[in-house]
């Protein structure tokens, strides 16, 4: 292909999904979704499901922010599904049983895709001849299954019918960081997504180069977003609904199985706990616990779907921290009310461990591109956590902060992958 061929560049993530059609003349524009539940380019990486015997398989769905406005509807008469993207590269995850209908990672995707095409206006009707897919470093799970993932990918993608594209996700932001640059530099980016953190190193040379962009190395580690969302659930939440209580057991105190407590502080798999098989086990804990209450008020946010109420209240006091030192955190629903002030320094001490291996996997980006700190002349920061002080300070401690750049933190991805599609060497891009 020539260069100056228009291309889509998609950036599927963990919590929004953005996408950016290229023109074939070096810019790109961002796609805007229409309607009153619209939220300009950012559509909401989620599906909301109900019973409807006239919908194929008697299973309706919407996506994106049409999906959050299905679900706070009817909350009990619905399924609530995001963050699906966190198992793409699972092997424990086969499918999710929701109305009593199975759905694969592909079939979640495949439904998604068809909405955002939707909802776009016609603005996606007409397909272009190349599109670029962002996908992570490394995938999110403890054992994550790369060729696994790339197989659902593809299953998830092929209808889009083009020539398809994988990059990774912060070379497409590194791109379209590059396209603001007037003098040749050596960029590092990292983006923090909800899932995973991703870091590539890339050369710069000067515009109007042959070649404006070289990349050198990329490295990633599947903690982000979701993680600290997690920590804020298992200090504040998990607690209340029976994590380290005990049941009885042919006479014996036993622990309450830590199982249900990973689930529920794990978005992707508490909206899948909505099923007999796990309300009826929880329902014989409770008659043995210690505590039933506790039990009971997990039931009850189960039963109850208050799983997306719930991760909101966590999600607006980890931003609210990013700009102040406490915040108030406030949830009440299905039984449970919970307020408390949370410290800033509360939350990082929190986030600590993670905190430390997203640093390694920055260093490790560096080894691979057999670069030390002071060849980097500048660190562009993208995704939402980006904006956390104690993540901005690891680049200021080892980068300087006059050389550390911010900015279009939920779109940059997908505008330089368009940019990317556009380039006769994509291939070269591709992982």
């Amino acid at each position: 292909m020539d260069s100056g061929v228009p291309a889509l560049g998609i950036d599927f993530g963990t919590t929004n999904t953005v996408v950016a059609r290229g023109g074939g003349n070096g810019e790109s524009r961002l796609i805007d979704f229409a309607g009153d539940a619209a939220s300009g380019p950012v559509f909401r990486s989620a599906l909301c499901f109900w019973e409807d015997d006239s919908a194929w398989n008697g299973v309706a769905h919407e996506a994106g922010p049409w999906a959050i406005e299905e679900y706070l509807e009817a909350p009990l008469d619905s399924r609530f599904v995001q963050s699906f993207k966190t198992v793409a590269a699972s092997t424990t995850f086969e499918r999710a049983l929701i109305f009593g209908k199975p759905f694969r990672f592909e079939d979640l995707g495949q439904r998604f895709l068809q909405k955002l095409i939707g909802h776009a206006g016609g603005q996606l009707d007409a397909r272009p001849q190349r599109i670029v897919i962002g996908r992570p470093v490394q995938y999110a799970g403890a054992r994550p299954d790369e060729s696994l993932a790339r197989q659902r990918y593809g299953a998830m993608f092929e209808c889009l019918g083009a020539d398809l594209h994988y990059v990774y996700e912060p070379l497409g932001a590194a791109y379209s960081y590059a396209s603001r640059l007037t003098e040749p530099a050596t960029i590092m980016v990292a983006d923090f997504g909800g899932g995973t953190t991703d870091f590539s190193i890339v050369r710069v040379a000067e515009p109007g180069a042959m070649r404006r962009c070289v990349p050198l190395s990329s490295a990633g580690i599947g903690i982000a977003g979701d993680r600290f969302d997690q920590r804020i659930v298992d200090q504040l939440v998990l607690p209340l609904i029976g994590k380290g209580t005990t049941y009885r057991s042919f006479g014996k105190l036993l622990d309450i199985p830590g199982g249900y407590f990973a689930d529920f502080a794990d978005w992707s798999r508490l909206a899948l706990m909505r099923n007999r098989r796990t309300l009826e086990e929880l329902r014989r804990l409770k008659r043995d616990a210690t505590d039933p209450q506790a039990v009971g008020r997990m039931i009850a946010l189960i039963e109850n779907e208050q799983g997306f109420p719930l991760y909101d209240s966590v999600g607006r006091v980890k931003r609210a921290l990013s700009g102040s030192e406490e915040a108030e955190f406030r949830f009440e629903g299905g039984g449970v009310s919970i307020a408390a002030t949370v410290q800033r320094a509360e939350f990082e001490q929190w986030i600590a461990g993670d905190l430390l291996r997203i640093e390694g996997a920055m260093e490790t980006a560096l080894t691979r591109a057999q670069l030390d700190g002071r060849a980097i002349d500048r660190v562009f920061l993208t995704g939402g956590s980006s904006l956390i002080p104690a993540i901005r300070a690891i680049f200021e401690r080892r980068f300087g902060g006059e050389r550390i750049a911010a900015g279009d933190e939920l779109t940059s991805i997908a505008h330089g992958l368009a940019l990317i599609g556009e380039q006769p060497d994509v291939a070269e891009w591709s992982a």
